[in-house]
């Protein structure tokens, strides 16, 4: 999973990028220890985020974890607004799935209420060639498609009777994807996705940093040159 410094004072390489996760109640303080370390911050707007340029040339972009749809968040200032809007309770549904295993679950207030985890086999590519390669192509496919019917039929029983706002993936994006596609998660291919979380093999420990992470406002931070 993507880097969660505790802090923009956080040591780093001159010129190096990481990304940070933030709950919406601590978004104002990072950004008063960024502008700290960094010198005077100046706001613009940016890929659909908030960007902040420091005096020494450091930057960081805020993105909401979700959309506005409607309930805008409060504040006299940008920085206060998204805060705001990340505080808020929105229920997601997310699905980590990658050749070793899956988790997926009900998230709201970047919290697991229901979930499911469990260990799923896939066979990783081969070098062999021929016939044999072909063979092993299909067993391959075979497993793959078995774990995406399986794992949408444990989302839709996990989902049942949660009113799921937004779709989060995770793991590996071919699979994950396919596994939205299965007719048990029809009713729910409408849904937005939201940003897709890079993790390690799917548990229950990785879905509760997920479920805080997908709750999060997303800073991808540069450091000075």
């Amino acid at each position: 999973m993507e880097t969660r410094p505790s802090g923009p004072n956080e040591k780093q390489q001159p010129g190096a990028g990481r990304t940070a996760f933030i709950p919406g109640p601590r978004v104002t303080g990072w950004v008063q220890r960024f502008a700290a370390s960094h010198g005077a911050v100046a706001e613009e707007p940016d890929e659909g985020g908030t960007l902040l340029r420091a005096a020494d040339g450091a930057t960081a972009l805020l993105k909401a974890p979700w959309p506005v749809d409607g309930r805008p968040g409060k504040g006299t200032t940008t920085v206060e607004r998204l805060a705001s809007l990340a505080s808020q309770e929105r229920r997601l549904g997310i699905v980590l799935v990658r050749r070793g295993g899956y988790a997926v679950g009900v998230v709201s207030g970047g919290k697991v209420s229901a979930s499911k985890s469990g260990s799923r086999y896939v066979q990783s590519r081969s070098a062999a060639g021929g016939s044999s390669q072909q063979r092993f192509a299909r067993r391959r496919e075979n497993q793959a498609n078995a774990l995406t019917e399986a794992v949408a039929g444990y989302a839709a029983g996990v989902f049942a009777g949660h009113s799921i706002e937004y779709l989060v993936l995770g793991g590996d994006a071919a699979l994950s994807a396919a596994v939205l596609e299965e007719t048990a998660l029809k009713g729910y291919a409408s849904r937005t996705r939201l940003a897709f979380l890079a993790v390690a093999d799917p548990n229950a420990t990785v879905l509760r940093r997920a479920a805080a992470d997908a709750c999060a406002v997303r800073i991808q931070v540069t450091d000075p040159p």
